[in-house]
């Protein structure tokens, strides 16, 4: 007897918090499954051009110079998030990818072309713009916009 009241005891103990905490709420069947959302950068491929041609080393050396100073440019102003060459490809003609974050293929192909390297027809632009699913994607080590611009000395 003593044992059946202890058992119907801890039977309410452990019904009462359940009931309390609404476990007994209706619960829908199959939740609505959260929304996929996508957003976009520009994606700028940077090819050989038809106009590309072997450089002397010292000139080909100073023309790789300024690509690198123009892309820092694009990185340290916002504008670019990330970029870097090609290897192991197929076709030699794709040498490099730029993703830029400015809102228009139109803005990053002009950006793209005013890199040295472009304007000296050693290689062309090709820019689109590529989606991918929100959050997928960070760039760390980006600027989410570009930098203040310093006021005096």
């Amino acid at each position: 007897m003593r044992r059946a009241r202890l058992a119907a005891l801890l039977a309410i103990a452990i019904a009462v918090p359940a009931a309390a905490s609404g476990a007994d709420e209706a619960k829908p069947a199959n939740p609505a499954p959260p929304k996929f959302e996508m957003e976009s950068v520009q994606l700028v491929l940077l090819m050989r051009a038809p106009t590309w041609k072997k450089l002397p080393p010292e000139e080909a050396e100073a023309l790789q110079r300024q690509h690198i100073a123009h892309l820092t440019a694009m990185g340290d102003s916002g504008k670019m998030v990330v970029a870097g060459p090609f290897s192991d490809q197929a076709d030699p003609a794709y040498r490099g990818v730029c993703i830029y974050r400015v809102g228009s293929v139109a803005e990053a192909r002009a950006l793209a072309e005013q890199d040295p390297i472009v304007k000296a027809g050693q290689l062309r632009v090709e820019a689109m713009t590529w989606w991918y699913g929100k959050g997928y994607m960070t760039f760390p080590k980006a600027r989410e916009t570009p930098p203040e611009k310093k006021v005096g000395p």
